[in-house]
């Protein structure tokens, strides 16, 4: 390097002897030096680095062998400025700079010695598998000015010598388990143009100095769990183009000062708990483009300086505590505004006319408010909409004039409100319509049958309104309609029966009409049907015997109708239907026998008829009331009001019941005799093997849990002493119910166990209602649920003590690239049927029914050969209903059914929509995050994204089969997650589709996007 400085100086200045002869003099030692071989250049190369080049292979060893041949061109072999991957050194060949961005690279940064690099400038290191904690010493780096380190698996705290770095302009920690208080230290770094540290578990406040931060351009903290008021001092970051502050804990007022930033382009303060009204000083942000303030506890009206942000494209400002009128004049100079979300507020008066003036109006949600009159005159030639969503308010209008045509549109709702006249648009136009919800209005006419044309609509509400007519044989075109509800108007006819072509329906409903004659077999070819309403009609005939092929029927009602002849045996046969009403009809003869083996029906009503003979011996017919079976001709039985059976019936059933009766009698007895000699035996043995010592632990052997009582006195000095007392470093786990221990007791034998918080024991349910309900759930055996042994009680611990599984949790295995990588597809798709069946058992086979209510990859656990067991199951039935914890218990952030923001009603549909989230989560590697809202908003550029560009890259390549069951998963999992918990498969739907033989799809995979999956016809779901 002299030699090559000193003649680059030489040809600027040939003039100078002295240079001149400093030259000629290098010359000659090059021309006249020993010659060198090719292996000792390369060793020179590699030390003229010294100690940098060492300090880099000293890291690269302390990574797991992948990693390391990831940086198979690190070598002490070859020159890090020229040869080593993502290594680059500056002018005089110290290295400058290290870029190793998705690697894949594994370890710590504990090995690093950032001393011997202090030339450092650049540290990019995002989205691999970095873990520990950030070291301290990286503050020794003081020329550093890019410091990257997101997408990784950082832990602990900020440490606080980054502020050392006062070169550093950029700085990401984002995406990462970093924990604590953001270090105040941070604001020293007066040249921060970026900072970003979202994506974590950040608490404490915002530093009221970050203000001092005078160049910083962009600030992302969003998604952690920050708490207090947004300080005043932000107002001086006047640089600033983006602050996102979402999906934290932040209160207080929306800080005036933020009018200060002239510059901002984004300003999110979404999800947080912010009060108070939006300042007037908003309308300062002149270049203000995306504004996000929804979920949070703002009040008051829209300020009219809204008009001076003119470059706005997006505003949400949903699920906020906003009234008042929306100002006219300033909704006319958003001329660039796409996206527009005002619903679930208080806000009243007419709609700003000019809502779409500039034409590029894409979605409009301002649903749940109270506006009234017309729809703006803008939005009938708003060409560009896609989504409307204006039902619950006070609108109305006739439909046919206040509505242009939306060929862009794929979901308009504007259910529950005042629109009137008939549905005449021009059908054909709307090609990517898939929800159309007209419910609840004032509209009459016909449904026309140009509505077919809509070939792509999915959901069809049209109920509550005026319609008569026909139900139009044109509707039979609609292929891909998956819920069709027509009920409460007054339509007249017969069912058409084009009904049958719509081979995908899960749900129908056109009860409460006018409509006549049979019931069409062809409704036998709706094969996926979950729930059949006609009643409230005048239908007349036989129920069809083709029902039988509705295999996934959960609910029919066709009650107050005139139907008559006798029910048919495919009726008994349907495996997974749990709600039937036959009320108020003609039906004859006897309840076929095959009733007697269908235990999945729940509820039954079969009163206003002229049934005769027994009722079937199944717990929907014994436990049935009075009133679900009374005026018929003959019905008997052992139900409270029935008369009793005449004997000669009872003998043509004594031998179908004679079994019963001797398990019933016999068995008890029998068990109760040999259950007292065992614990008798145990007793004794304990007393002659157990010294009289109060505080020493009884030794037992065996299972202790065989013959446990449900308090658990028997093991509760054991499991104290096992733990020590529940000494922290045997805890394994905690959730919102309590924190788990492992405890290895006498015998030998492993249990995991459930210490209640201490405040929990005032929300526990009656000792008598508690002990029962323990008695229950220990009953429950399914080989995919953890089994719950009991319950211990004391007066200084509860706790309740579950099997131990070996294999830790799903949310473990995802976290950690080794594990994942194990976890191969096959072993995946297993999983996910395990799961599903549990769930399956839990939703439809107990009585009463088990919602879990909290299904999340921590609460799936694994024994040694991946075989999924559910935990915590039925812990929410254990609290009492009014207490402070059971909202606790509504679901896992992230997994809890949407529906759960508006209403605290949790039930099975609540279980399906996390078993969809997880079943991504499979797919994926990881949480799926804002995938699911964004793919069910119909967004186009999530669904140009690649099924394969978001499968877990881990795992083995996958096998053309698993890829097809890969997709067909995915597809359900889309399925499970519908904001709709009506369009949901219930588990055993979802339990039978996956036993199933999954189609071909070779073809498909992996060139599928998004947008293809979720329009995929499955033809076994």
């Amino acid at each position: 390097m002299k030699y090559s400085t000193d003649i680059s100086v030489l040809n600027k200045s040939v003039c100078r002897p002295y240079l001149l002869m400093l030259a000629c003099i290098a010359l000659l030692q090059l021309l006249f030096a020993p010659p060198i071989t090719a292996a000792p250049k390369l060793q020179h190369a590699a030390l003229s680095t010294g100690n940098e080049g060492k300090a880099l292979l000293t890291w690269k060893s302390s990574l797991d062998d992948h990693s390391q041949s990831q940086l198979s061109s690190w070598s002490s072999s070859a020159n890090p400025c020229s040869n080593w991957v993502g290594i680059r050194c500056n002018k005089a060949g110290r290295i400058s700079s290290m870029n190793i961005t998705s690697s894949g690279i594994k370890g710590t940064l504990g090995h690093l010695n950032f001393s011997s690099l202090p030339h450092l400038t650049t540290i990019e290191l995002p989205q691999n598998a970095l873990y520990g904690t950030i070291p301290s010493n990286i503050g020794n780096l003081s020329r550093l000015v890019l410091l990257d380190l997101e997408s990784n698996n950082f832990s602990g705290v900020i440490p606080i010598q980054i502020s050392h770095l006062t070169n550093l302009r950029y700085l990401s920690l984002s995406n990462n388990s970093l924990h604590g208080s953001i270090p105040k230290e941070v604001t020293f770094l007066k040249s921060l143009v970026e900072l970003s540290l979202m994506l974590n578990d950040l608490t404490g406040s915002i530093p009221t100095s970050i203000g001092n931060l005078t160049n910083l351009t962009f600030l992302y903290l969003r998604d952690n769990k920050l708490s207090g008021h947004i300080p005043s001092g932000i107002g001086n970051l006047t640089k600033l183009a983006e602050l996102s502050l979402e999906t934290n804990q932040l209160s207080g007022p929306f800080p005036e000062a933020i009018g200060k930033l002239r510059s901002l382009t984004l300003l999110s303060l979404a999800d947080n708990m912010l009060t108070g009204s939006i300042p007037k000083s908003i309308g300062n942000l002149g270049d203000l483009s995306l504004l996000y303030l929804h979920q949070n506890s703002l009040s008051g009206p829209i300020p009219k300086e809204f008009g001076n942000l003119k470059l706005l494209t997006d505003i949400r400002i949903f699920t906020n505590k906003l009234g008042g009128a929306l100002p006219e004049d300033a909704f006319s100079n958003l001329t660039y505004l796409q996206f527009l979300a005002l619903s679930d507020n208080y806000f009243t008066g007419h709609l700003p006319q000019n809502i779409c003036s500039g034409g590029s109006l894409v979605r409009l949600s301002i649903f749940d408010n109270n506006f009234v009159g017309t729809m703006p005159r803008s939005l009938k030639n708003c060409s560009s909409l896609e989504n409307l969503s204006a039902g619950g308010n006070q609108l109305s209008g006739k439909f046919s004039e206040d509505f242009g045509v939306y060929p862009n549109a794929d979901y308009i709702d504007l259910s529950d409100n005042e629109f009137y006249g008939e549905l005449s648009w021009n059908w054909s136009a709307f090609q990517k319509l898939t929800s159309l919800v007209l419910s609840s209005n004032n509209l009459s006419g016909e449904i026309p049958t140009e509505l077919g044309e809509a070939s792509h609509l999915q959901r069809l509400h049209l109920f509550s309104n005026r319609l008569h007519g026909k139900i139009p044989l044109g509707l039979g075109k609609l292929s891909l309609l998956l819920d069709l509800k027509l009920d409460s108007n007054k339509l007249s006819g017969s069912i058409p029966p084009e009904i049958g072509r719509m081979s995908k329906l899960l749900n129908i409903s056109l009860s409460a009409n006018n409509l006549v004659g049979a019931i069409p077999e062809q409704i036998g070819d709706c094969t996926q049907i979950l729930e059949l309403k006609f009643s409230h009609n005048a239908l007349n005939g036989s129920i069809p015997s083709r029902i039988g092929n509705l295999h996934s029927l959960a609910t029919l009602d066709l009650s107050q109708n005139m139907l008559d002849s006798e029910l048919p045996k495919e009726l008994g046969e349907l495996k997974a239907i749990e709600k039937i009403n036959l009320s108020h009809n003609r039906i004859s003869g006897s309840i076929p026998s095959s009733f007697d083996h269908c235990l999945s029906l729940i509820s039954i009503d079969i009163s206003y008829n002229q049934l005769e003979g027994p009722i079937p011996n199944t717990a929907a017919f014994q436990k049935a009331s009075f009133d679900a079976l009374r005026n018929n001709k003959g019905l008997c039985g052992s139900v409270v009001g029935l008369k009793p059976c005449p004997q000669s019936t009872e003998k043509k059933t004594s031998r179908r019941r004679s079994k019963r009766i001797i398990f019933l009698t016999v068995l008890p007895i029998l068990g109760t005799t040999v259950l007292l000699i065992v614990v008798l035996g145990i007793f004794i043995l304990a007393r002659s093997h157990t010294p009289h010592v109060e505080s020493k632990p009884r030794e037992l052997t065996g299972n202790l849990f065989t013959f446990w009582s449900f308090d658990g006195k028997m093991v509760y000095e054991n499991i104290i002493d096992a733990t020590e007392n529940f000494d922290p470093k045997y805890c394994i786990g905690a959730g919102g119910f309590g924190r788990v221990f492992r405890a290895e007791l006498p015998n030998g034998q492993i249990v995991a166990v459930k210490k209640l918080h201490a405040t929990d024991g005032d929300a526990l349910r009656s000792p008598k209602d508690f002990t029962s309900e323990i008695r229950a759930l220990t009953n429950i055996r399914h080989r995919n649920i953890v089994k719950l042994y009991g319950f211990c009680s004391h007066t200084q611990h509860a706790f309740l003590v579950y099997e131990f599984l070996e294999g830790g949790s799903l949310m473990q295995l995802l976290n950690t690239d080794e594990t994942a990588a194990k976890f191969e597809w096959i072993k995946r798709t297993n999983m996910v049927n395990d799961i599903a069946n549990a769930l399956s058992y839990m939703h439809h086979d107990c009585a009463p029914s088990i919602v879990h209510r909290d299904i999340s990859s921590k609460n799936i656990l694994l024994d040694s050969e991946y075989q999924a067991h559910i935990s915590d199951f039925g812990a929410a039935r254990l609290l009492k209903p009014d207490s402070s914890n059971w909202t606790s218990f509504a679901g896992t952030y992230g997994y809890a059914a949407p529906e759960l923001a508006f209403t605290m009603e949790v039930n099975e549909k609540c279980d399906v929509y996390s078993f969809g989230v997880l079943v991504l989560e499979v797919i994926m590697g990881k949480h799926p995050g804002d995938l699911i809202m964004s793919v069910l908003s119909a967004s186009s550029s999530t669904h140009a994204i690649l099924l394969k560009e978001i499968l877990d890259s881990r795992p083995q390549s996958l096998t053309k089969q698993m890829a097809a069951n890969v997709v067909s998963l995915a597809k359900l999992a889309l399925l499970c997650v519908d904001p709709n918990p009506q369009l949901r498969p219930t588990m055993k739907q979802v339990s039978v589709h996956l036993l199933k033989e999954k189609p071909s799809l070779e073809s498909l995979f992996p060139v599928i996007t998004i947008g293809e999956l979720m329009a995929l016809d499955l033809s076994d779901f």
